[in-house]
């Protein structure tokens, strides 16, 4: 795979931003041209390169991304219970996760995107969160070791954990919502969401109302369904600190 000097440079950059231990930073230099490459096949689109994209280096990011977080939950929560770690794990490791980081490390400065992808707005998260993890599997290709890789993510673990363990409902609001209805008696929610707008960026694209016992209980937005669904449930759960409702 060919690669121009000015994208050499241009990785050479956006790695040492990731402040990574110089050591390793090392490992991403002219002189090392193998580990460059992993780097850009990993922050290339499958829509500008069908044959040589990130969706491999992805599935091995993938691995390694849950190896690492694991072994973070284990020290980080020494005497958290196994399903709890589980639940923590699944948000440390989630698509709206790598996505967060995906913004932070502005990975998208670096991408390389066909015309036709790049003009599709609502797959914008879906390729930043892809392309994150398909970097990490790209770091671990290069240095074939996992500290540094955890050192780097940590940070990023340590605000997003505190976040999910901040919440009474670990950001799991229709799961919650669901248990509490059925502990109460009362009818499984009933979600019905409207399309808004059609912008793909709207955080008020889609609007849901939650249902329970035929009776109108909380609204929620959000720009996919799914986040609008989530907010509801939130607020449904909201509501019923205050209020009951009768069998």
């Amino acid at each position: 795979m060919q690669i121009s000097n000015q994208r050499v440079e241009e990785i050479i950059n956006f790695v040492r931003s990731l402040n990574l231990a110089q050591k390793y930073q090392n490992e991403f230099t002219n002189k090392k041209i193998k580990n460059i490459l992993y780097l850009n096949e990993s922050l290339t689109h499958s829509s500008a390169n069908s044959e040589m994209n990130y969706e491999n280096l992805e599935f091995l990011g993938d691995a390694v991304l849950r190896l690492i977080a694991s072994d973070f939950i284990k020290n980080k929560y020494p005497y958290m219970k196994v399903g709890e770690r589980s639940e923590l794990r699944s948000h440390l490791v989630s698509d709206q996760w790598l996505e967060e980081v995906g913004k932070k490390i502005e990975i998208k400065s670096v991408l390389v995107i066909g015309k036709k992808a790049l003009n599709d707005k609502s797959a914008n998260a879906t390729i930043q969160a892809e392309a994150t993890e398909a970097l990490i599997g790209a770091l671990y290709e290069s240095l074939t070791i996992l500290e540094p890789i955890k050192d780097w993510l940590i940070p990023f673990w340590d605000e997003k954990s505190k976040e999910v363990l901040a919440d009474p409902h670990k950001k799991n609001y229709k799961s919650a919502l669901q248990e509490l209805t059925q502990s109460k008696g009362l009818s499984i929610p009933i979600y019905k969401t409207t399309e808004i707008d059609k912008k793909h960026d709207n955080p008020k694209r889609f609007f849901c109302t939650v249902y329970i016992k035929n009776r109108s209980i909380a609204e929620g937005w959000g720009k996919s369904m799914k986040q609008a669904e989530k907010n509801a449930a939130n607020n449904a759960l909201k509501y019923f600190e205050n209020n009951r409702i009768d069998k």
